[in-house]
């Protein structure tokens, strides 16, 4: 690692700012240093200093961290505190009502998708909630190690279920309101869920999403072991047949219990969440999270990274459907008892100066948002942000992809207006938490680079014969430790868990994104290496939306590929080959789109479908989709053709393309 302030950093024109560093929890890059080295010469005493921070109904037994990394030499685990004892919502709401006399301090300042549904919650109001909360699930029989399937909006209720289900011992799977009928019941049969948690409906901005009506078409029709349905009824959004065999309505149950329940005490390595992300055989991967090592970690890289205060108003714009919810909009925060914005919103609804309205209205201090939040916002101009006083900001920050150099500048120069710096954040799903990521008051940034990693992350880069590469390189990023809050498993496919991660590098953690380090050893994210796509900062898998094309009868085969997109990042851009019977024609393109956003979600909606009479393959039948990308780009530089079965159907694609794509 090389220290800012080298020869070689001299392009490096984005130091921290002064202001920050009085009481910054890092004020320089010398501390970083220090912390740093400490947490991996010493991870024993640097995170048995962080756990000292909270509640353990039992001590650990072992040592901190345990793991193996290695298929070679046995199974794969990571264990954090074994045979401590805890609970995680006590040490986020009751540690911080009882012990820090914290009950009065406001917890949630929920901004509803209209501006005049808005509400505040105390750290003394939540936990009530929960509690009550708590105790309806356990009415419905819900018991330790049961799974809750969550299927709301951004409404305090699915806080408190979440932090319930904590209480009790319960895991919860929380599913994205934007998901369809098919994406949540694949999800709820895989973890096999008893209770299903839901509301009538949500608007997101003028649509009106029927979140109950969906929820109801998988119970009738495939699932038949969910035990309860407990529906929230949103604003009375919408009307729908009600079931009063299996439906429970929430507000009728929750004015019937106590606000008080005790916790249950679990041990350190119970799972705590399962969340799903995209896999590359098109199946998702149910990510389990464990109870002591993610408090740890997500409270630890909260407070470092957002360099969190006091007095701070933090607002992530993420929605809890997704790890950066679960991780920086409720736990992480919660742990250090922040004061957030819960946003159920989007950023354009009821006029383009949403996000910059909620900022002056509360006084945010830190931001957190996506890069495709930022290049939507962009095309809008400065107009929009500067009809209000953003004076109260500190600190931005960036998650779900690497952040390009134009949004970066516009949300430093415009939004921060030159004062803020912007943390851009790597991380994944599956590392629960920051793992590469600059340090406000302490690291000089430079556009677009991840900087370095976080206490306890020792990232590695190598080729493709898995050896490690030194200085300038580009390769593999990998991950050669655990850090506490890391997943464990993918839930019930252990096999899959070490297959995906650890086979291809043994010894190593294996991300699954490229990365470059340059010169002064700052790290730069350069994508997805696997068949996966970065969409408007949500993992995609090429193989589930291939898979949604071919179920449609006229298609015969499908591939998809990534194509640039000046808002999302990255958009899908599909072939499809057709039957000879069929017409390729504008109607069969909707009906596709259409497959796919009731397969898998609006989310995943192809921008591009282009007629393929034959896709590009080797000689032993693999589809060359490096030569797709470069058709998708209109990029005729395709280098070495020389393994195609056949070279004309490059001619024959090119000639095909999309019209809206050239």
């Amino acid at each position: 690692m090389v220290v800012p302030g080298s020869q070689h950093i001299e392009e490096l024109i984005y130091p921290p700012p002064e202001r920050l560093k009085k009481d910054a929890h890092v004020p320089d890059f010398n501390s970083y240093l220090e912390l740093y080295k400490k947490s991996i010469e010493d991870p024993e005493a640097f995170w048995k200093e962080v756990a000292g921070d909270f509640f353990w109904k039992k001590p650990p037994t072992g040592r901190i961290l345990q793991y193996n990394f290695d298929v070679t030499k046995g199974s794969i685990y990571i264990k954090c505190m074994e045979g401590a004892k805890t609970n995680l919502c006590y040490n986020v709401l009751d540690r911080l009502v009882y012990h820090r006399n914290l009950g009065e301090k406001v917890a949630f300042y929920w901004e509803g998708n209209s501006s005049d549904h808005h509400m505040t919650i105390t750290y003394r109001q939540l936990l009530g909630q929960v509690c009550r909360c708590a105790n309806v699930l356990k009415q419905m029989g819900v018991r330790k190690g049961d799974r809750v399937a969550i299927y709301l909006p951004m409404i305090p209720e699915l806080v408190y279920t979440m932090l319930a289900c904590a209480r009790i011992g319960a895991v919860h799977s929380i599913v994205f309101a934007g998901f369809s009928s098919e994406s949540l019941c694949e999800r709820i049969l895989d973890s096999q869920c008893c209770i299903l948690v839901t509301a009538d409906g949500v608007y997101r901005g003028e649509k009106l999403i029927n979140l109950k009506q969906i929820a109801d078409e998988i119970l009738l029709k495939h699932i038949n072991y969910i035990k309860l349905s407990l529906s929230i009824n949103n604003k009375h959004y919408c009307q729908t047949p009600w079931n009063s065999a299996c439906d429970v309505c929430w507000e009728e149950v929750m004015g019937g219990v106590s606000e008080d329940c005790d916790p249950e005490w679990v041990d350190a390595e119970d799972p705590l969440f399962i969340l799903y992300t995209s896999g590359s055989t098109g199946k998702p991967k149910g990510v389990l999270h464990t109870v002591a090592g993610y408090l740890l970690y997500t409270s630890l890289t909260f407070k470092y990274v957002f360099d969190h205060q006091p007095d701070d108003v933090y607002w992530c714009t993420a929605d809890i459907g997704w790890i950066t919810g679960h991780s920086y909009i409720t736990y992480g925060p919660l742990a250090n008892g922040a004061t957030s914005v819960l946003f159920e919103g989007i950023p354009v609804h009821p006029h383009v100066g949403r996000f910059w309205e909620v900022i002056e209205k509360y006084r945010v201090t830190k931001f957190y948002t996506a890069p495709t939040v930022l290049r939507l916002l962009m095309k809008y101009g400065k107009e929009p942000v500067q009809k209000y006083d953003l004076s109260s900001l500190r600190i931005l920050g960036t998650v779900g992809e690497p952040i390009n150099p134009e949004a970066w500048h516009w949300y430093y120069d415009v939004v921060g207006q030159k004062r803020c710096p912007v943390v851009d954040t790597f991380w994944q799903t599956e590392t629960g938490g920051h793992v590469l990521t600059p340090l406000p008051a302490a690291t000089p940034l430079k556009p677009g680079a991840a900087t370095f990693p976080f206490f306890g992350v020792e990232p590695l880069i190598l080729n493709e014969h898995g050896e490690e590469l030194e200085g300038e390189a580009e390769g593999y990023l990998v991950f050669r430790r655990p850090w506490p809050g890391m997943m464990r498993t993918v839930y019930g496919n252990q096999e899959r868990f070490e297959n995906v991660y650890f086979k291809k590098f043994p010894g190593f953690y294996v991300t699954g994104d490229g990365c470059r380090r340059d010169k002064d050893g700052y790290f730069w994210i350069t994508g997805r290496i696997d068949d996966m796509l970065n969409v408007s900062g949500h993992l995609l898998s090429t193989a589930e939306v291939e898979a949604a094309l071919t179920e449609h009868g006229a298609v015969v085969e499908a591939a998809v590929v990534s194509r640039p997109h000046t808002v999302k990042g990255e958009c899908l851009y599909c072939f499809v080959t057709v039957k000879d019977c069929r017409p390729f024609n504008r109607n069969l393109v909707e009906e596709l789109k259409r497959r796919v956003r009731e397969k898998i979600g609006p989310i995943a909606t192809p921008d591009f479908i282009q007629n393929a009479p034959a896709l590009p393959k080797t000689r032993s039948g693999k589809i060359m989709r490096r030569v797709l990308r470069l058709i998708a780009r209109n990029d005729k530089d395709l280098g070495d053709l020389s393994t195609l079965a056949d070279p004309k159907v490059v001619d024959v694609l090119f000639s095909q393309r999309c019209e809206t794509a050239t």
